[in-house]
C-alpha cells in the first residue's frame, strides 16, 4: 500500500505494454503449439500495436494508473475485468469490421484476450510490488471505538500495507487538546504524508477546518470506513449509520451481474442436480439401514424480503427438523450424518431450491425463523441481509466465524459485518472467488 508517484504511473505503462507483448508471444505459442518466428510474430504485432495503444487509453480512463489501484487492491480484479470486457469489444470491432486487422485470425484474439487478462492481473497484483518496492509513508489515524485499534494492530503488525502509523489520535479524547499544536505540527514535523480519519464521525467535524490546509501540502485522506473494509473484508459495524445504507445498499438490479448470476445457478445447479440423482439411492440406502428414518430434512428458513423458503438437504441428525431450538429438542448426529457432513453430500439436495430460483449458489446463508427474530431484536439493521436472495455460500462462509448449530450474538454481528461487506460489493469476479474459495474448503474438507 503506497501512494503512486510520478514515475510509478510510467512504470506501470511500461509493464502493461510488456505483458501486451508477451502475451501475443505466448497466444501465437498455443495457437500454433512452437515457437513463434519473427515473420509470425511482426505480422500479428502490427495490427496489435494499434490495439495495444487503445487499450492503454481505456487503462487510463479505468483508472488503472491513478493511486487507487494500488491502495484499494480488491478494486483492481472488477476494474480490470471491465476494462478487459471493454477492451475486447474494441477488438472485435477492429478485427471484423476493419480490414486492415483482418489478417489476423479470430480464434488468436479470443486466444490473447484470455490469456492478457491473467497476466496483466497477476503483474498487477503481484509483479507491481515485485519489481517497485514501496516505501513506507508515514501516516497518523483519527478515529475512535474497536476498528481504530484492530486498523492500529493490523498496520503496525503487517509491512504489506507499505504504512507506518506515527501516532493516533482517539475522537472520544479530543477535548482539551490544542489540535493544531499538538497534531498539524507534528503531521508537518513527521512528514507525514497520509491522515487515515473517520469522516462519519461527528466528532470528526470540529477538527476538519484544522486539516483543510494539509491538502495544499500533499496530504492525502483515506476514509477510515474504506481501509477497515479493504483490509479485513468486511463492514465495521460500530461506524455505521443510517446514510451509509442510504448510499450503499439498493434494491435496483444489477441487470447484467443478476442475468449473469441466475444464468450460473440454473447451469450449475442443473448439472449437481445430476450428480444428486446418481448418488441419492446410495445416500438413502445408508440413511434407511442406520435408523429406518426419513431421508430428508425439511428445513424452514428466511429468504429474500423476509420470505419463509423450504430447504431440503439429507437428514444427518436423528430429529429430522429441530426448527433451529437447539438444545430444546434431544438431537444428534447420526454416524451417517457424520460422513454426509464431513464430506458436505448433505448439503446437495439444495441445488433444487437453486434451481427453482428460492436461493443462489452464492449469497448471505439463509437462518432459521426463530433466529432470525431474536438477531433482529438485538443487532442494528441485521433484516438487511434478507435484501438480496440468500446462498449456499456466501462471503461470511468464507471468511468469518459464524455460529454453528446455536444462538450466537456475537458471532452473528461478525457474519453480518461479512454479509454487508458482500451485499455491497457483490459482483461477478466476487462470487467467482467465493466459488473457488468454496471448492478448495470442499476439497481440503474443512471449513464451518
Amino acid at each position: 500500500m503506497t501512494t503512486i508517484g510520478r514515475k510509478e504511473p510510467l512504470f506501470l505503462f511500461v509493464g502493461d505494454i510488456f505483458i501486451f507483448l508477451l502475451s501475443l508471444w505466448l497466444m501465437l505459442f498455443i495457437r500454433y503449439g512452437e515457437l513463434p518466428t519473427w515473420y509470425v510474430f511482426y505480422t500479428h504485432l502490427l495490427p496489435f500495436s494499434v490495439l495495444f495503444i487503445v487499450w492503454s487509453a481505456v487503462f487510463l480512463i479505468a483508472g488503472l494508473y491513478e493511486k487507487h489501484t494500488v491502495i484499494f487492491r480488491h478494486k483492481l480484479p472488477t476494474i480490470l475485468l471491465n476494462s478487459e470486457i471493454a477492451n475486447s469489444f474494441i477488438a472485435v470491432l477492429f478485427f471484423y469490421f476493419i480490414p486492415y486487422f483482418g489478417i489476423t485470425p479470430k480464434i488468436n484474439l479470443f486466444i490473447y484476450l484470455i490469456v492478457s487478462f491473467i497476466f496483466l492481473l497477476v503483474w498487477r497484483l503481484y509483479g507491481y510490488n515485485f519489481l517497485w518496492p514501496s516505501r513506507k509513508q508515514n501516516a497518523i489515524i483519527i478515529g475512535s471505538g474497536a476498528e481504530l485499534k484492530e486498523l492500529k494492530d493490523e498496520i503496525n503488525n503487517n509491512p504489506k500495507y507499505g504504512i507506518s502509523l506515527v501516532s493516533s489520535v482517539d475522537l472520544e479524547k479530543t477535548e482539551g487538546i490544542d489540535f493544531s499544536e499538538e497534531v498539524i505540527k507534528r503531521i508537518y514535523s513527521e512528514g507525514i504524508s497520509l491522515v487515515i480519519i473517520d469522516l462519519n464521525s461527528e466528532k470528526a467535524e470540529p477538527i476538519l477546518p484544522h486539516l483543510y490546509n494539509l491538502i495544499f501540502s500533499k496530504v492525502r485522506f483515506v476514509d477510515m470506513h474504506h481501509l477497515y473494509e479493504e483490509i479485513f473484508d468486511r463492514v465495521p459495524l460500530s461506524l455505521l449509520r443510517y446514510n451509509w445504507f442510504l448510499e450503499n445498499i439498493s434494491t435496483s438490479p444489477k441487470v447484467a451481474f443478476d442475468f449473469w448470476k441466475r444464468g450460473m445457478d440454473v447451469v450449475v445447479s442443473f448439472v449437481l442436480g445430476i450428480l444428486t440423482l446418481i448418488i441419492m439411492p446410495f445416500v438413502a440406502l445408508a440413511i434407511k439401514l442406520e435408523d429406518g428414518g426419513v431421508i430428508f430434512s425439511k428445513q424452514q428458513r428466511i429468504g429474500k424480503n423476509n420470505q419463509l423458503i423450504n430447504i431440503v438437504k439429507f437428514r444427518t441428525m436423528t430429529v429430522a427438523n429441530d426448527g433451529g431450538n437447539w438444545g430444546e429438542v434431544e438431537n444428534k448426529v447420526t454416524k451417517v450424518g457424520r460422513f454426509l457432513r464431513k464430506s458436505r453430500l448433505d448439503e446437495f439436495p439444495q441445488v433444487w431450491n437453486v434451481l427453482k430460483g428460492d436461493i443462489s449458489l452464492i449469497g448471505p446463508r439463509p437462518e432459521f425463523s426463530d433466529a432470525v427474530k431474536t438477531y433482529a431484536d438485538q443487532i442494528p439493521y441485521y433484516n438487511i441481509r434478507h435484501i438480496i436472495k440468500p446462498g449456499l455460500s456466501g462471503w461470511a462462509q468464507i471468511y468469518g466465524d459464524h455460529p454453528h448449530h446455536d444462538t450466537d450474538i456475537t458471532k452473528t454481528k461478525n457474519k453480518l459485518s461479512y454479509d454487508l461487506y458482500y451485499i455491497k460489493n457483490r459482483s461477478s469476479m466476487v462470487d467467482l472467488k467465493i466459488a473457488l474459495r468454496t471448492l478448495q474448503v470442499l476439497i481440503s474438507q474443512r471449513g464451518k
